[in-house]
């Protein structure tokens, strides 16, 4: 019966707010005004992210380019004590490689598309040039690409240009192979193509000789399947820069091979070597020392993980001496014959790039999955660049800690960690606030919402843990087969949500759903196995079903047939969906007693990857489902919705970009139309319940993996693979937008209690430019607004009538004197917050901007300040005391006043003060008297200032044009004026400061020590400051009146 009545309540408010909708008359351009909305990015940098590459600036070396996997690229011009994000809004965020020209340092040309071949690798739109060091950037071509290993320039001829495509990972054909520009990138020719799934994995020069090697690489990826290599790998040599090749075998293994890595020695062109994956018996490290004409295998040497790896570095400093990158990297000093592991202690594992030193042997850089690190003394020791936040998270989870409330996220390879949404510091948020939850590759993060000690965090194939944060203890808590059952199948990033309706039941997903009613001691089965089953070892890849001997088959891949999307309804207990990696859509209704399968979707590829599923806050019928098919070459994003419950289903993609494949879907609490996705390229906002989306503008191109919705404080935050979180502070302007707003002249957006606190300051100021924080918003109460139309001078609305006609060339109407006086004599119009107390009085204005659209503005819970009240940018005064105040939307021109909104109440809540509201009002008024007092301190200082220069020129005007007269009597005057201004100031002059010995404190001394001990507490003022007040207050008056007796 109570279900029932929920539901017929439900939909009485569903469909009014349809007819509200529908009324309003949503649409994307409107909703339009949203889209340079404020989005925080907090980091952090306390771990980093995979870098792909890093060149130094041969005529500088302290500017440095840094690529990344996932986090677009960054330049440093102070060896990376501060860092500038270069390629922030191309059409890639994925990044294989960058190159320099050898002749001019501020041409570089860069790879789109990571060069390697694991499960989260990005995808590039083609290779780009900067001609200004990074400033700005053109695509050149190739843009079906997808993955650029190499590129090489001639150092003869700077227009000639090589550039080593692997070609698309998910599909065959595009551009694929080795391609040549001779004309700086304007036309580009394929001069080594072998097959439409083969491309080029590595590229070496020998510029002495014009001698190109270059190795092929067959590979294909898709969800939960793998081959790392084929029998169209090798090595192939040009003599002729590339216009004719031939396949270089002598001594080389045949068959399958993987990929190869290349290097020319740098001290003997004629010594080439090549690291080789391919089968047991074949794969090793190769040299030649005739030019590749003939080899020999040195040893067995070979990487852990093809796909990853296979990139050798030649030591400049050493014939012979190679280093190998690998999950632990190795280097040879014989050529080959035997590896050891390097020095990596303190040191990131996951190696990608080495940089060496030409002139200082005991350097090197060697950058991974964890960032940079470089060494001075041969690798004992190393420094980590820890102010670079490209960290690629794969989760992102929330408590409900107070006053703010903490982000979690997992993590690439840089574990799983928390850290808080916001400080009360001033420097923001440090690296040291964020802590480590569990270890490995980080995912799902889930916090009790009771308790938010409480966590429940997990490591790659749902090595999930219980982390109690109260101690530091934590305990693994993973579901076990049974006696002589199978093993589950877990996915690399396994679903795990608590249920809504009890916080101590958990639902576990590997490819059955689990449910624990304990925190996890104990498990039990709420299904069968919701997947298709399918055996990956039958599929064809390429063309043909490969055999299990093939080329790092399906290594380091998760299983395929596996649950990777969770949600139960917040409306109904035991309403849960599931979404498998093979494209079904599982739903219960009765907690897994029974359970209905739902696939073929409309448009939807069959075997589509369901990244999302959502059940409606609003509907028990509405269910939202993502769809992910790139790992088939398939980058459309697939959005589709029921609204009766998995019986029919309609797109909602409409407008989303063609390419930008779907991750994450949120739904407002309280506004049913308003949705949220993450997307390959960034975030969309609906208003419109799906049908068109727009996008927030000043996110990074990047991938938005995870999003979450913090209810209490209606924030957004993102869990971005390659720079880190980002949160949209209180977008509730959002859910409360109708087209009615856009006819008002202005439009203040509801206002919500406000937290008041003491910044704290708990660094000391000089923490050199190296130290990083990310930042919290602006203190104080936030208010938004939107204007119809710019606020404009009259001068500014002459000089745009004048322009508009001038661009029409129409006649210019010259001035009337009666306009341009008129110009003149304008008090410049404002868009002004006006602040006020309980009782009426104004507190604060707040100036905003004048500029038509959205506005952002805070205040800082300060009143005005009366020491500078008559200036344009005044001061801020004393902290306002807790209670209710309101605040309106207004506009001052041609010198009146004009309410643009209504008044929206909200309270100034005091935290971690331990002042009562009397002491606070007490406080205050005593600022108020004390703020008074210094300003008429300050104005009368001004005053006798004022009043030595007249003397003083009375003086000067005397002496030019009298003959013999007395001044005795006028400098007296000016001394008694300047021994006025020395009791206010200490000060001689105003120029020079003295503090005499023993001489009581001046009265500015004695309001200026005041005023700092005040400025930062919410304590009552002590009878020390009363003291001084009073005694300030009669010197005061003294001065005052012997200052009006020398007039």
């Amino acid at each position: 019966m109570k279900t029932n009545l929920l539901i017929l309540i439900l939909s009485f408010y569903l469909f009014n707010y349809d007819l509200i909708s529908q009324k309003n008359n949503y649409h994307t351009s409107k909703a339009s005004i949203f889209e340079n909305i404020n989005v925080r990015n907090i980091g952090p940098a306390k771990v980093s992210g995979r870098i792909t590459k890093v060149i130094k600036d041969y005529t500088n070396s302290n500017i440095w380019y840094v690529t990344t996997a996932s986090g677009n690229v960054w330049k440093t011009l102070n060896s990376g004590t501060t860092w500038i994000p270069i390629f922030e809004h191309y059409g890639s965020y994925s990044i294989g490689t960058i190159n320099m020209d050898p002749k001019n340092p501020n041409i570089l040309w860069l790879g789109t598309g990571e060069n390697n071949s694991q499960r989260s690798v990005g995808f590039g739109d083609g290779i780009y040039k900067s001609i200004d060091g990074g400033k700005t950037w053109e695509n050149m071509g190739l843009k079906t690409s997808e993955h650029i290993a190499k590129i090489i320039i001639d150092p003869s001829d700077s227009d000639n240009i090589y550039v080593a495509s692997q070609g698309p990972l998910w599909r065959s054909g595009g551009e694929r192979g080795l391609y040549n520009s001779s004309d700086g990138g304007k036309n580009w020719k394929r001069i080594l193509h072998i097959s439409e799934n083969t491309g080029i994995s590595d590229v070496v020069m020998d510029h002495s000789n014009n001698i190109l090697y270059a190795s092929t690489y067959e590979r294909r990826r898709h969800f939960g399947i793998l081959v790392a290599g084929g029998p169209e790998g090798g090595i192939f040599k040009s003599i002729d820069k590339g216009k004719t090749w031939k396949k270089l075998k002598n001594g080389l293994p045949t068959g399958d091979i993987g990929r190869i890595g290349l290097e020319i020695s740098p001290q003997k062109a004629n010594v080439i070597y090549a690291l080789i994956t391919a089968k047991k018996e074949t794969k090793g490290f190769y040299r030649s020392d005739n030019y590749g004409e003939t080899w020999k295998k040195m040893s067995d040497y070979q990487v852990v993980d093809s796909q990853y790896y296979v990139e050798i570095f030649a030591d400049p400093h050493q014939f012979d001496k190679i280093y190998s990158v690998d999950m632990r990297s190795y280097v040879t000093e014989d050529g080959g014959k035997t590896f050891n592991r390097i020095p990596e202690n303190k040191k990131h594992v996951d190696s990608h790039d080495v940089i060496f030193d030409i002139n200082d042997p005991n350097y090197i850089m060697i950058s991974c999955d964890g960032g940079i690190y470089e060494s001075f003394d041969k690798m004992k020791t190393w420094r980590f660049i820890d102010n670079l936040p490209i960290i690629q998270l794969y989760r992102v989870g929330i408590d409900n800690s107070k006053p703010f409330y903490n982000v979690y996220g997992g993590t690439q390879d840089n574990d799983s960690f928390g850290g808080p949404s916001r400080t009360k510091n001033r420097s923001g948020i440090r690296n040291s606030d964020w802590f480590v939850t569990t270890g490995g590759d980080g995912f799902q993060v889930r916090v009790d919402p009771k308790n938010p000690d409480i966590i429940y965090t997990m490591s790659q194939y749902a090595g999930i843990m219980r982390y109690d944060k109260s101690n530091g203890e934590k305990i693994g808590i993973k579901p076990q087969p049974g006696i002589s059952e199978s093993a589950f199948r877990w996915n690399w990033d396994s679903p795990l949500i608590i249920s809504p309706h009890n916080s101590n039941r958990l639902y576990f997903a590997a490819n059955y759903l689990f449910q624990s009613d304990n925190n996890g001691d104990s498990w039990k089965k709420i299904s069968t196995d919701l997947t298709r089953n399918e055996d990956r070892n039958k599929k064809k890849v390429m063309g043909k079903v490969w055999s299990v001997d093939a080329i790092f088959k399906n290594v380091f891949t998760s299983p395929l047939g596996t649950i990777v999307a969770l949600d139960e309804s917040t409306l109904s207990e035991g309403l849960i969906i599931v979404g498998t990696d093979d494209g079904l859509v599982q739903i219960t209704r009765d907690n897994g007693n029974t359970w209905k399968k739902h696939e073929n979707f409309p448009d939807v590829p069959e075997k589509a990857y369901v990244t999302d599923v959502l059940a409606s806050k609003h509907d028990l019928n509405i269910i939202y489902v993502s769809f992910n098919y790139h790992k088939y070459g398939d980058f459309k994003p697939y959005l589709i919705v029921t609204k009766d419950g998995g019986k029919t289903w309609k797109s909602i993609s409409n407008n989303i970009p063609k390419n930008n494949f779907v991750w994450s879907i949120v739904e407002d609490h309280i506004n049913p139309n308003l949705l949220f996705i993450g997307t390959e390229f960034g975030m969309f906002y609906s208003i419109n319940a799906g049908n068109s989306w727009n996008k927030f503008k000043k996110i990074p191109t990047i991938p938005i993996r995870d999003l979450e919705i913090h209810k209490e404080e209606d924030d957004l935050v993102a869990a971005s693979f390659g720079r880190g979180f980002f949160i949209v502070d209180d977008y509730s302007p959002i859910r409360e937008f109708t087209n009615d707003i856009l006819s008002k002249e202005g439009h203040l957006f509801s206002v919500k209690d406000v937290m008041q606190y003491i910044v704290a300051s708990p660094e000391k100021t000089a923490t050199g430019h190296n130290f990083f924080t990310s930042p919290n918003p602006p203190y104080g109460l936030k208010l938004s607004y939107y204007l119809k139309n710019d606020l404009k001078s009259k001068y500014d609305k002459r000089i745009e009538t004048e322009n508009f006609k001038f661009k029409k060339g129409e006649t210019i109407n010259y001035p009337t004197k009666k306009e341009l006086e008129g110009e003149a004599k304008e008090k410049s119009p404002k868009t002004l917050l006006t602040i006020l107390s309980e009782d009426g009085k104004v507190i604060r204005r707040i100036p905003g901007k004048n500029k038509k659209g959205y506005h952002e503005n805070y205040w800082d819970l300060r009143t005005f300040s009366y020491r500078n009240i008559e200036d344009e940018q005044d001061f801020s005064g004393a902290l306002v005391p807790p209670g209710k105040y309101s605040v309106y939307l207004e506009e001052f021109e041609n010198n009146i006043f004009k309410a643009l909104s209504e008044k929206f109440s909200f309270n100034v809540i005091p935290i971690a003060s331990k002042s009562s509201n009397t002491e606070r009002e007490s406080l205050f008024e005593f600022q108020i008297k004390f703020d008074k007092l210094f300003a008429d301190v300050e104005k009368l200082i001004d005053d006798i200032n004022n009043k030595i220069k007249k003397v003083d020129e009375e003086i000067n005007k005397l002496i030019k044009s009298e003959n013999e007269k007395d001044l005795s009597e006028l400098n007296n005057k000016k001394g008694k004026l300047m021994d006025l201004r020395m009791e206010l100031t200490g000060t001689i002059s105003l120029n020079y400061a003295d503090v005499f010995s023993g001489s009581p404190p001046s009265l500015l001394r004695r309001l200026g020590s005041m005023n700092w001990e005040l400025y930062s507490t919410t304590s009552k003022q002590t009878k020390t400051h009363e003291k001084t007040l009073n005694i300030s207050k009669e010197k005061y008056d003294q001065l005052l009146n012997k200052f009006k007796n020398l007039q």
